[in-house]
């Protein structure tokens, strides 16, 4: 996914003057890892049975923690779903740094196309992306966590323009998320596998338009 780390994305839910959001609050020792317990089981209803399959009461089951800890701290599924996806944009795996163009994309591409045919991964952001269209605390999780993901990577692009392989004023994050859009589209409109032809294809196909001059922003 994805394309997507900054190793920071917990205040994303916090504001001045608010109260911290259900499950924004990054909490230590035993709290920690009840927190880690009912993400992990939450992760796994939503690969095994999408969002609408996901019921608090069974997370707390799977995860061996009361059904009043995660009422209390989550409150919804939503709320819920949110902490996860923010917990999965800590703990995403860096951007890879080559000094090159085309193979900085060429790890995005890599990293983008492991995580989806993952067979967990790759469902649970199938179920994500679905719940995102029709639940809007879930939208604005995933909009936060693709955000972090494509701001881990922008650096290769900005980097790229100052070595002189893309023009001025090229939009980092627009030429990063088109090296994950073929692979999504991929993934959520055919039965095609996610193979390293359909990653490199994607990494390439960013790096001609970028070069050209697709990405330069509009005075």
């Amino acid at each position: 996914m994805p394309a997507d780390g900054s190793r920071d994305a917990g205040d994303a839910g916090t504001g001045w003057g608010r109260a911290a959001e259900p499950g924004t609050v990054r909490p230590g020792g035993r709290t920690a890892r009840v927190r880690a317990a009912v993400l992990e089981a939450a992760g796994d209803m939503l690969a095994e049975e999408g969002f609408h399959g996901l019921d608090l009461a069974e997370v707390a089951r799977r995860a061996e923690v009361g059904k009043t800890t995660v009422y209390r701290r989550w409150g919804t599924v939503g709320g819920l779903v949110a902490d996860l996806l923010t917990d999965m944009a800590e703990q995403s795996l860096p951007r890879t740094d080559t000094g090159s163009l085309e193979e900085d994309l060429l790890a995005n591409a890599r990293l983008v196309r492991r995580t989806l045919s993952d067979p967990r991964q790759g469902p649970l952001f199938k179920a994500v992306i679905a719940a995102a269209a029709g639940d809007a605390r879930t939208a604005e999780a995933l909009h936060r966590f693709y955000e972090v993901r494509v701001a881990e990577w922008a650096p290769c692009v900005q980097q790229a323009v100052a070595r002189g392989e893309l023009p001025e004023g090229t939009d980092a994050a627009e030429m990063v998320r088109a090296v994950s859009a073929p692979l999504y589209y991929r993934l959520l409109t055919t039965d095609a596998p996610l193979d390293e032809a359909a990653a490199r294809r994607a990494a390439e196909a960013a790096a001609a338009a970028g070069r050209a001059g697709a990405f330069v922003r509009s005075p």
